[in-house]
């Protein structure tokens, strides 16, 4: 099982922009569809974004399109989030973990937190 270390959260205001990056231990890492989904007391969990295995293709869901972009570079095993225009409906503990498919995710980190407000 791999395992995960998020970081780069924090208090962005509304408009700005934030990258949050995920570690994993194995080397393996760079056979995994990897993902990111957030928290939120209110709305629970919520799918944020899918990459495959060697980054060509990226998926996200509709509120993050074209705000969000997921990348990766499997050299150093480090999965990416990038967040712009950020609202504070954004704001929620962010989790990557590995994309087992189907909606069901595996090895989650512990999560970090991205605040938005003014």
């Amino acid at each position: 099982q791999v395992q995960l270390v998020e970081s780069g959260g924090g208090l962005v205001q509304p408009g700005g922009s934030l990258r949050v990056s995920c570690e994993a231990s194995k080397v393996t890492f760079s056979t995994y569809y990897m993902g990111w989904v957030r928290q939120t007391p209110g709305k629970g969990l919520e799918w944020v974004s899918t990459i495959n295995a060697d980054g060509g293709s990226t998926y996200y869901a509709n509120s993050m399109k074209g705000r969000f972009t997921i990348f990766r570079d499997n050299a150093q095993n480090t999965l990416y989030l990038q967040m712009n225009n950020l609202q504070p409906e954004d704001t929620a503990l962010y989790y990557c973990a590995q994309d087992t498919g189907w909606g069901t995710f595996a090895s989650w980190g512990q999560g970090t937190q991205v605040t938005v407000s003014s």
